[in-house]
């Protein structure tokens, strides 16, 4: 798999979609893959993705729905409190 690096995982893509399709795939693909923290245990780079939204700890073993991308979506930093495990 091909990468430059400018575009980063995006370069396998090559020429293809025009450039600014292509920033906004590497944009996501930096969020999914970087390091994620678990809400639980709060151990840093155990968290993996199951299927889009559904994530898992592979430290702890829990398992809960996030983001597409992210194992936490944008607004759960307001809605944190009412969810009680």
């Amino acid at each position: 798999m091909g990468r430059t690096k400018v575009v980063g995982p995006a370069g396998k893509y090559g020429p293809r979609y025009g450039v600014s399709v292509r920033k906004r795939v590497r944009d996501i693909l930096v969020r999914r893959y970087q390091p994620h923290e678990c809400p639980f245990c709060s151990s840093a780079g155990t968290v993996r993705r199951v299927a889009v939204g559904l994530w898992t700890c592979r430290k702890c073993g829990n398992t809960w729905a996030g983001a597409a991308y992210t194992p936490r979506s944008g607004l759960a930093k307001y809605f944190k409190r009412y969810v009680v495990r």
